[in-house]
């Protein structure tokens, strides 16, 4: 049975439970034993170059990797292309064409529908704060630009007051949000744009007592995000779909290690959640496959 190393870029949040359920429901679909190694912190760019080091010395049969950064990845992606083993590219781009395929979201569209839904909640004009992930992240900072731009050529009455970072830290996010509200006392809203950025932003929105008066435009869900949707203190969550990442990129290896020919670029998909469809079956799938089901299954990688 093939081994594929599948490396998420952390372990803590929602989002990376769903890839690898999803990776490990292809695994059984398509013959092939799921290796699963993540760093602890997303931010965390050596340990992941280790773990995949240590995938090429294995010689697995190929690599599915959610990389860190976009460029310090490239070296050891291309060594293992060099050795044979043939890498999968999923949430995040890399600055290599030696990938058998890219499976994202098109996360600037995803910024251009958050800043959307922001100029519609604010009627077009008030103060923006932006609660961003980490410079270097390319899917993040396609967000954060989607978000930015579309502010600027659709809503000039609305002003971006700052970008901040969070580095992966939910501690950060809520100070940095704070900072922003203390700076900003007139702040209007919030664009948070990833699934830590959101908590540390409702965390200092809640603490300052300004539940559904700041508007909160978030980017990827958990069960906690969403109550807190449903209680009115985020408007809204634009949404990836994990687990279609995770199928995705593991059934394109068992296409290519078959000696099919891969699509080398697959939109994994965005959507609005709002109070309005988050209780719909098609957002359900999304936001809340079975987890335990399939993390439980044999050969999950635990």
């Amino acid at each position: 049975m093939p081994i594929i190393g599948v490396v998420p870029k952390g372990t803590n949040h929602t989002f990376w439970q769903s890839v690898h359920a999803g990776a490990i429901k292809a695994g059984e679909e398509f013959g092939l034993a799921i290796l699963w190694n993540a760093p602890q912190l997303e931010i965390d760019t050596a340990r992941q170059i280790s773990i995949v080091e240590n995938l090429i010395t294995r010689q697995v049969d190929g690599i599915v990797l959610a990389p860190v950064d976009a460029e310090a990845l490239v070296t050891v992606v291309e060594r293992a292309a060099d050795r044979g083993i043939p890498v999968a590219i999923f949430d995040s781009a890399i600055n290599t064409d030696r990938i058998i395929t890219l499976v994202v979201t098109d996360n600037y569209q995803g910024g251009v529908m958050a800043a959307e839904r922001m100029g519609e909640i604010l009627g077009g004009a008030g103060k923006v704060g932006v609660i961003g992930f980490m410079p270097g992240s390319a899917s993040t900072m396609k967000r954060e630009a989607g978000f930015v731009e579309t502010v600027a050529e659709k809503f000039p009455g609305i002003e971006i007051v700052g970008v901040r970072f969070n580095m992966a830290d939910r501690a950060k996010a809520l100070a940095e949000a704070e900072n922003l509200l203390t700076a900003h006392p007139d702040l209007a809203g919030f664009f948070a744009d990833n699934e830590s950025s959101v908590d540390g932003t409702v965390q200092a929105v809640k603490l300052r007592g300004l539940s559904g008066k700041v508007r909160i435009v978030g980017f990827d869900a958990s069960e906690t995000l969403v109550a807190d949707m449903r209680a009115g203190v985020i408007d809204s969550i634009v949404v990836q779909d994990p687990f279609k990442m995770g199928y995705e990129s593991t059934r394109q290896m068992s296409i290519h290690l078959a000696g099919g020919e891969t699509e080398r670029h697959i939109d994994s998909g965005a959507y609005l959640l709002q109070p309005g469809n988050v209780d719909t079956q098609e957002m359900q799938a999304v936001v809340f496959p079975d987890l335990e089901y399939w993390l439980g299954r044999e050969g999950g990688g635990h």
